[in-house]
């Protein structure tokens, strides 16, 4: 019996420098190789923000080196969950796709104080979320 696909998620929120950012890191640290990850944003940003940067790195995660990107609809077509978070209605729809919507605070503009308990949250929602494409 061939191996079961590998499922595919992408993160999307608007500038990609902040939410999106944290749980791509998550996602990808903490499941490894057994789900791609993507990330993107409707307008993305020309950094990721230098809290996230700051609270991922408090967490044991570097994405200091990480670039934001533009949301394509080939990355969405590519992934079997889309997970938005505050890009409203600017993600494509495809049939066939999950969409979750994750209802976080922007930590755009805010200092690493405020983006911890965000951070915090994320982590909580990528390890269900991982709890449901990686049963053991």
């Amino acid at each position: 019996m061939p191996p079961a696909a590998k499922p595919s998620v992408l993160f999307v929120c608007v500038h990609n420098a902040g939410r999106s950012q944290m749980a791509a890191a998550f996602l990808t640290h903490l499941a490894g190789d057994r789900v791609e990850v993507r990330s993107a944003g409707s307008a993305p940003s020309g950094t990721v923000n230098p809290a996230v940067v700051a609270a991922m790195a408090e967490a044991g995660i570097d994405v200091s080196a990480r670039t934001p990107k533009i949301l394509t609809t080939e990355a969405v077509r590519a992934s079997d969950v889309v997970i938005t978070m505050g890009c409203g209605d600017s993600c494509p729809v495809f049939p066939g796709k999950r969409y979750l919507d994750w209802e976080l605070e922007d930590p755009a503009g805010q200092g690493v104080e405020a983006v911890r308990p965000i951070r915090d949250e994320i982590e909580h929602r990528v390890r269900g979320l991982i709890a449901e494409l990686l049963p053991c």
